[in-house]
């Protein structure tokens, strides 16, 4: 039986300093294309990145256990900076890190161009992945294929709201004329997709924002007790259910394409054999599952790897645990998709 993935919680200050340090040094920079053109190399020594919450974490131990059972050796690493990271990325560092396609798009856009550019992140899976690729190529990444689940900005009412005024979507609170005061992060003001875009693409009356930030229990609660009507979070917000709260379908595609895409270093991780461990999560996660999967994280308090090991041989992707192995077991994990225990 092969060693199960190796996890560092964390480097020392003086480590991640230097993964910064070395980034513009080490790494094949723009200026030196052979780096970037040469055939994609397949070590099988690999270094996932973590950005450190629950979701990136539960992926990056998914990426693992799949390479793992591949052939590879994995180490997972937790760095919760995207300026450092990714430079490390870059250098070969970090091999592999889970990603968001729009989100990385125009931080990669910003970084090249200056944080003035226009995005280039769109609601358009196909236009973003385009300008992705194109962005990452330059600077030995290469982006993988994304996959079904995708965690975007959305937005959430209370059930009993959206019963009494009959609402599924965005554009149903647009058409009923309510006024909503919305609990999100101060910067709902400015962005696109959040006030301006909401009053812009849908004509809801936005009267003004409840500053308790991004799904936040603040933000939820203030919603949950009627004080806002409306909160901003993400499509795979693992506590809604707590508060009473639904999701409001965005019929009219405001937010950008986040889909999940695994982001790897061309000349160590971007051979075919990372492309086709990987591609297996594509098929089978969605949306959903990885809203279950965050659940049983921050909510019933179960351990990422228990929780990423249970999903994927619940999926068929790594075998399932031997019914005896000769020494006493605490038993089969559970399955992601059990309900919940019940709470007091």
């Amino acid at each position: 039986m092969r060693a199960g993935p190796r996890v560092r919680a964390g480097r020392p200050l003086a480590a991640l300093l230097l993964l910064a340090a070395t980034a513009c040094t080490t790494g094949p920079t723009l200026e030196n294309q052979g780096a970037v053109t040469a055939p994609p190399g397949d070590s099988k020594h690999l270094t996932i990145g973590s950005a450190g919450f629950t979701e990136s974490d539960l992926l990056a131990r998914m990426y693992a256990l799949l390479l793992d059972r591949s052939g590879y050796s994995t180490e997972i690493i937790s760095v919760t900076n995207r300026e450092i990271y990714e430079p490390a990325l870059e250098n070969g560092q970090i091999d592999v890190v889970p990603e968001y396609a729009a989100t990385f798009a125009d931080w990669l856009n910003a970084k090249e161009h200056g944080a003035d550019a226009a995005p280039v992140g769109s609601p358009d899976l196909a236009a973003t992945m385009k300008a992705l690729r194109a962005l990452a190529a330059p600077r030995g990444l290469t982006v993988l294929n994304p996959g079904k689940a995708v965690d975007q900005n959305a937005f959430a009412v209370t059930a009993a709201y959206a019963r009494k005024h009959r609402l599924r979507t965005l554009g149903d609170l647009g058409r009923s004329g309510l006024p909503v005061r919305l609990a999100a992060g101060d910067e709902c003001v400015q962005r696109p997709y959040c006030a301006p875009g909401l009053k812009k693409t849908y004509g809801i009356d936005i009267t003004s924002v409840d500053p308790k930030g991004v799904g936040t229990t603040q933000a939820k609660q203030a919603v949950q007790s009627g004080r806002d009507q409306m909160v901003l979070t993400t499509t795979t917000d693992a506590t809604l259910d707590d508060f009473g709260l639904v999701l409001l379908a965005d019929d009219k595609h405001l937010q950008n394409a986040d889909y999940l895409v695994p982001v790897v270093n061309r000349a160590r991780a971007g051979g075919a054999g990372v492309r086709k461990a990987l591609g297996k999560l594509n098929t089978v996660l969605t949306t959903a599952d990885l809203a279950r999967l965050n659940e049983q994280v921050d909510s019933w308090r179960r351990l990422p790897e228990d929780v990423a090991r249970a999903y994927l041989r619940s999926e068929h992707l790594i075998p399932t645990a031997p019914r005896w192995s000769g020494t006493r077991s605490s038993g089969s994990p559970r399955s992601p998709n059990r309900s919940p225990p019940p709470r007091p």
